[in-house]
């Protein structure tokens, strides 16, 4: 007697030499947009002020830096315009960079028994709590709008190319999460030096003071800091001014080789997560 014959469909990650797989991460989208909108939620679960704290965050860190830096310090001599409005647009990029970073090194062991149990693209997780920080990023703009409104600055036609400078944010972000979030993995102390890193970084990022500051010899070496450029050039879009070419240059190419290469990491190890996650 004669029996059919069988096909057995074999799920694995893919092995070290082979590269992020596309069509796969297409095929699992759904579960992608799964896990954004369930950080959305537990975010502001049993929260009382709920979505309130994306704004919260940046306007109370921006009043303390425009009291500490900008009056004691008098670093509003050194800008254009109200410094407090200065300082606001630089943090809108830097909080969602800040908070996609720490959410995305921690999303893997946050979600280990889901990777320790079922096979899926585990890039997906920390993709997911980068994207769900979109939301708050949204909320900070339209209030970002209102002190605009409040201190007459009208908007010009280089808000246009803000987007560019929020995807290379976004592209930083997760070339920072998933390089992170790979190496927690494997050592869980690293998760302590993500904290330290991101408190060095912000210092090391024209967010309090302006990239003028920054002597025009040093500028190629500053802007190996992806952010340095995309935070200098995120300003420059929402109020006007301009920002050496050769920083933006930099910074997207640093920006890029980040990027790939976290991929090339996190693609690397992955096969181990599920053994020592």
């Amino acid at each position: 007697m004669a029996y059919p014959l069988r096909r057995t469909l074999r799920l694995e990650a893919p092995r070290s030499w082979q590269t992020l797989n596309l069509a796969e991460l297409w095929e699992y989208r759904e579960l992608l947009f799964f896990f954004v909108w369930r950080d959305v939620k537990v975010r502001y679960k049993q929260t009382v002020l709920g979505a309130l704290w994306a704004v919260i965050q940046p306007l109370t860190t921006t009043f303390a830096f425009a009291i500490l830096f900008g009056r004691f310090g008098g670093m509003s001599k050194q800008v254009d315009g109200p410094y407090a409005l200065h300082v606001f647009v630089g943090m809108l990029p830097w909080t969602f960079f800040a908070n996609a970073v720490m959410a995305a090194s921690n999303s893997l062991v946050g979600s280990g028994h889901l990777i320790s149990k079922v096979y899926f693209p585990r890039i997906i997780v920390p993709v997911a709590a980068i994207a769900s920080g979109l939301v708050d990023f949204a909320i900070s703009f339209l209030v970002l709008l209102v002190m605009m409104a409040s201190y007459r600055v009208a908007p010009s036609a280089s808000l246009l190319a803000m987007p560019l400078f929020l995807l290379g944010t976004i592209l930083t972000a997760a070339g920072a999460g998933l390089l992170f979030a790979a190496l927690i993995v494997t050592y869980r102390d690293v998760r302590y030096v993500v904290t330290f890193v991101m408190q060095l970084w912000l210092f090391a990022t024209p967010v309090l003071y302006p990239i003028t500051m920054i002597p025009p010899k040093w500028h190629l070496l500053y802007a190996i800091n992806p952010m340095a450029g995309m935070i200098a050039g995120f300003r420059a879009s929402v109020l006007g001014g301009s920002v050496p070419p050769n920083v933006i240059l930099v910074s997207s190419i640093s920006a890029a080789l980040l990027f790939a290469a976290a991929v090339r990491y996190f693609v690397q190890v992955e096969r181990r997560f599920a053994d020592v996650i």
